[in-house]
Parts: C-alpha cells; sequence; structure tokens
C-alpha cells in the first residue's frame, strides 16, 4: 500500500485543480492559494517519497509531470480571464508545453528516457509563486507589480527549459541513439 502513496499524491493533485480554479473565479483568492499551496506540498511530497523509497513507477512519472501543468495552464488561464496576467504569458508557457509533448512523444517512440530536468522544475517553481503572489496581491488589492517580475522570471526560465530539453533529449538521445543505428 505505501508503494502507491506518491500516485496517490499525484492523483489528489489533479482533484484539486477544480477547486483552484473555482475559488480563484469567485475572487476568492486565499482558498484558492491554499489549495494551490496543498498542490505544491503533495507534489514535493510525491517526488521525495517516490526517489527516497524507490516508489517510482511508469504512472507517475507520466502523471506527475502532467498534474503540474494541468494545475499551472488552468491557474494561468483563469488569471488571463480576470485581467490579471497578460494573455502572453499563457501563450509561451502553452507554446512550451505543446512543444514538450510532441518531443516527448518523438522520443517515446524511439525508447528513449525523457524525464523532468532541474531546469524545468525551476520554472514550475517560479511560475507556482508568482501565481500564489497574484492571488495575494489581488485578495488584499495590494498596488504592488513584484510578481510581474517573478512571471517574467519564470517565462525566461521556461524558454531555457525549452532550449535545455531540446539540447538534452533530442540532440544527445536522439542523435546518439541514430548514430549507433
Amino acid at each position: 500500500m505505501l508503494k502507491h502513496v506518491p500516485n496517490i499524491l499525484t492523483i489528489i493533485r489533479f482533484l484539486l485543480v477544480p477547486f483552484i480554479v473555482s475559488f480563484a473565479l469567485q475572487d476568492n483568492y486565499i482558498i484558492a492559494a491554499v489549495f494551490l499551496v496543498i498542490s505544491g506540498i503533495t507534489d514535493v511530497a510525491d517526488g521525495y517519497i517516490a526517489r527516497k523509497f524507490n516508489f517510482v513507477t511508469d504512472f507517475g512519472k507520466l502523471m506527475d509531470p502532467l498534474a503540474d501543468k494541468c494545475t499551472q495552464v488552468a491557474t494561468l488561464v483563469v488569471l488571463v480571464v480576470q485581467g490579471i496576467i497578460p494573455l502572453w504569458i499563457l501563450i509561451v508557457v502553452l507554446i512550451k508545453e505543446f512543444l514538450l509533448v510532441v518531443g516527448a512523444s518523438f522520443l517515446y517512440g524511439k525508447d528513449l528516457v525523457v524525464s523532468s530536468k532541474w531546469y524545468g522544475k525551476i520554472s514550475t517553481v517560479l511560475f507556482y509563486v508568482a501565481i500564489f503572489m497574484s492571488m495575494i496581491f489581488r485578495q488584499f488589492s495590494l498596488p504592488y507589480t513584484f510578481d510581474s517580475y517573478v512571471y517574467y522570471l519564470a517565462v525566461a526560465f521556461t524558454v531555457f527549459s525549452l532550449g535545455m530539453y531540446f539540447k538534452a533529449f533530442f540532440v544527445k538521445d536522439y542523435l546518439k541513439s541514430k548514430k549507433n543505428n
């Protein structure tokens, strides 16, 4: 039973997405932010438990990053719809995620291992921090725009991570496998 804890935590993250979106759409950013923090804590916990106790599964490898992306994209959509962040931030994230899904699908068919790297994790954390800040600033009508600088940093890391994933997985792994065949 314990070996399933990381996957259960991942499923919980999927289940939290509608709550985050619903409360944010109702302008109840405190509750949305609480669910976002719970989602982040379960993300860290499932990764830690999976690696520490060797409970890593194919399900977790696929669904863990998907849960992150669902949370991130759904929340960014809400923030765009509500005029809190500009549309171009969402577009950059969607393009990156689309290209990564296409690239991972291509590499998966070639029996190459696709896994997350530190630069992708930093990008995700920066977006979570920026989203959290936006929710708190909006809830309390704070005039600060410091969250925009965190979004800019998150977008920069997103573009950087896309380049690094391309380099790591396509150039290194794919071309290496072609050379060996």
